[in-house]
């Protein structure tokens, strides 16, 4: 959904504020005395807060304190501080949320939740984004993380939590702001972000990026970018609101795939070794076009429609190490343990080129009411969703050879391209012919009515519950099954009727605390990526997930510190189990149990703070595939904390820092290859005037060697990140 737009001051012609829920009160006896009406008086806290907003979504109910789960808001000024740039770099904040890489047939963000993939699980103005592409922060307001599972509100899916991205949208405030920024890799970067009344009820507002250069102190990984966020809000203010926005983005990007693992552990080599060549690319170009109408009827009664339209072509022409081993007179042969010194290894690298393309078309319509029965008070939303989502992948592949032999078959499609020096970063591309392989294609129509209410029994307590009904039909289909050795499936369709449930209770003897527990669960068709499982040769029952969550919600310091913690269990039920024939089965059970903790706000005016820590208890109950029951789920930390802290002097000068703490993980679900834990410390310093900033940020001070991202394929990859690195930032304000 179309972020709404932050409080203004009642002078610039907003409409006034409906009652909140928690209004909704029986009425006094006819004999009590007579009492005078509480006065509140609430004033816009400085932009540069850490505080958690409103949230943008409407059907989450606006203020956490009324949502009965874990959320976590990386808003603009905490991004500002950090100088967070991409969507990676910001959701780095959450602890709990862990970063895979590109494999295999996709490509983009990869995100894990709580120890379960997120990848169909980002949500672009509370609309789904599942294409596959690299996201940029410049036009985003913030970024909202809900944890555990949530099909009920945002349908198939959402087993660890869901991610929503909200857009920058027009204002009835007059404001440019313009900043330019460099690194010391050699990176520099653009933005703009421009609001303009043109009149009292109509605003426009426009965010556009540029970048060029070394996104990290790794060899090959140049990019190329720019973007462009347009959009117009007509009627402000009055009873009908109309919100046009767009997203237009083109990326020119080198991906990194990482280092793959020797003897348990990814392969010890000079820090900035990459194994793709310096020709490689990925492009990608986005265009994401919504519509939303909200319309009022009066204080009670809300409508609103939502439409989203989004396109990704992604155009991938990389190569990574697929193994470490020795070469001899017959070629390459794998040694993924052994006593072999650098100098003597090599890497076998395989082409991953491919060309996808992806669309969603999703309409949503949903009716808020706000009524009382007798004394309890009900704020009931009703809607219904309807989506289209489309997907082409046509395999590309490069077969080369090693000291003169081939690396694989005549007809295999492996893409083994050839083999190199271990210690040392690719050169230019041998020359290979592509070849087509496998053209994938697949299509889903989705329907689903839902319904949810918050019940407010007395002024303390309220209790929430919600049902949502999904149809699912997916169709997918294969062009290579039948070549030798190939076991994708040729075709398959798919329809699925579940329904998803939630309830929650919450008690709130203050307006600065609420204390919740609450059920919720989901469900993830075999087909929602819209490609088969290899080796199924049907498609399988729904994986169905459930969470229990006990917490707790406070805000101190005059409401200027916003403190939380929560206890929770989440199990995936029916998790796709591999036979040791390659077929699968819905036979997979996964726990994981956790507590996390969190502050974010002012400790004082010139003091504020956003930190937090999480605990996760994997465990894979029963196996997903052979050799996985007992073991700790890929990419799941045990502990992860992150801190992140700044102080101003006299208004003027700032200072500040923070570290993020990743435990031990595991680049595979069969814990062979163990991703050691890191430390990472980063800094800031700016000179803050009225019209302009400027700022310092200072990466991973130490230069230690850790790493940020897991890929799970090839034994389970692990790619390093940036060694230490200064980015200098000039803010300007019209």
């Amino acid at each position: 959904m179309a972020q709404q737009a932050p409080a203004q001051d009642p002078s610039l012609g907003q409409a006034p504020p409906t009652t909140p829920p928690a209004q909704n009160k029986p009425a006094e006896p006819s004999g009590a005395p007579a009492t005078m009406a509480p006065v509140t008086v609430t004033g816009t806290r400085p932009s540069e807060d850490f505080q958690a907003p409103v949230t943008s979504i409407n059907r989450l109910g606006g203020d956490v304190r009324d949502i009965p789960q874990s959320v976590t808001v990386i808003n603009k000024a905490l991004m500002q501080s950090q100088g967070a740039t991409s969507f990676q770099s910001a959701v780095r904040n959450v602890p709990g949320l862990t970063i895979g890489a590109a494999e295999g047939g996709t490509i983009g963000n990869a995100i894990n939740l709580n120890g379960f993939s997120a990848r169909t699980d980002l949500y672009l103005d509370g609309m789904r984004d599942r294409a596959q592409y690299y996201r940029d922060t410049f036009a985003f307001e913030q970024i909202e993380v809900l944890m555990g599972p949530s099909s009920m509100l945002f349908g198939r899916g959402s087993t660890g939590g869901v991610i929503n991205q909200a857009l920058k949208k027009p204002t009835t405030k007059e404001a440019t702001e313009l900043s330019a920024s460099v690194t010391s890799n050699g990176l520099t970067r653009g933005t703009a972000d421009v609001n303009h009344v043109i009149d009292p009820e109509t605003a426009a507002r426009v965010a556009m990026m540029f970048q060029r250069g070394k996104t990290s102190t790794r060899d090959h990984n140049d990019v190329l970018d720019f973007g462009i966020a347009p959009s117009i809000k007509f009627g402000i203010g009055t009873p009908t609101e109309i919100t046009l926005s767009a997203l237009l983005q083109h990326n020119h990007d080198q991906t990194d795939y990482g280092i793959p693992p020797y003897n348990g552990y990814p392969l010890s080599v000079p820090r900035n070794t990459a194994y793709n060549f310096t020709d490689d690319y990925t492009d990608s170009d986005q265009i994401m076009l919504n519509a939303v109408v909200d319309h009022t009827f009066n204080k009670d009664v809300k409508l609103r429609n939502q439409t989203q339209f989004v396109w990704v072509r992604t155009v991938v022409r990389e190569t990574s190490a697929n193994a470490v081993g020795t070469v001899g007179p017959g070629g390459f042969t794998a040694t993924p343990i052994g006593t072999t010194p650098l100098s003597q290894l090599y890497v076998r690298h395989q082409s991953r080129d491919r060309t996808i393309n992806d669309y969603t078309v999703t309409n949503q319509t949903e009716l808020t009411t706000k009524f009382d029965t007798g004394p309890i008070g009900h704020t009931l939303l009703t809607g219904v969703e309807l989506g289209y989502d489309a997907y082409t992948n046509q395999a590309t592949f490069r077969n080369g050879a090693c000291n003169g032999v081939n690396m694989q078959t005549a007809t295999a499609t492996t893409g083994y391209v050839d083999c190199a020096p271990a210690g040392s970063s690719g050169g230019s591309s041998p020359s290979v012919a592509s070849r087509y392989g496998n053209f994938a294609n697949g299509e889903a129509w989705s329907l689903a009515p839902y319904i949810n209410d918050t019940i407010q029994i007395i002024p303390e307590v309220k209790l929430v519950g919600g049902v949502r009904f999904d149809v699912y039909y997916a169709q997918i289909g294969n062009s290579l099954n039948t070549t030798t050795g190939n076991t994708a499936t040729p075709s398959s369709t798919q329809t699925v009727s579940f329904p998803s449930w939630r309830a929650g209770v919450m008690y709130q003897p203050t307006n600065t605390q609420s204390y919740y527990g609450s059920w919720s669960t989901s469900f993830n068709p075999s087909l929602e990526q819209l490609v088969a499982t290899t080796g199924a040769v049907a498609p399988l029952a729904p994986e169905n997930n459930e969470a229990f969550e006990i917490g707790g919600k406070w805000d101190v310091f005059k409401n200027s510190l916003s403190l939380t913690a929560a206890a929770f269990q989440i199990t995936k039920y029916n998790a796709r189990s591999q036979a040791t024939d390659g077929s699968y089965s819905s036979t997979g059970t996964i726990r994981v149990q956790g507590f996390r903790a969190g502050a974010s706000g002012r400790i004082t005016d010139e003091w504020q703070v956003f930190s937090g820590y999480t605990f996760l208890s994997a465990q894979i109950i029963d196996g997903i595939a052979a050799g996985t029951a007992g073991m700790v789920p890929q990419n799941t930390p045990r502990d992860s904390a992150t801190l992140w802290t700044t102080y101003t002097i006299n208004k003027t000068y700032e200072i500040g820092g923070g570290a993020t703490y990743v435990g031990q993980r595991y680049a595979n679900n069969t814990d062979t290859t163990t991703v050691p834990s890191y430390v990472r410390f980063d800094a800031t310093a700016a000179y803050k005037q009225e019209k302009y900033d400027i700022r310092l940020n200072l990466y991973n001070l130490t230069d230690s060697l850790y790493y940020e991202q897991i890929i799970a394929s090839d034994g389970g990859r692990a790619v390093p990140g940036s060694g230490f690195t200064a980015m200098l930032t000039y803010v300007h304000r019209m």
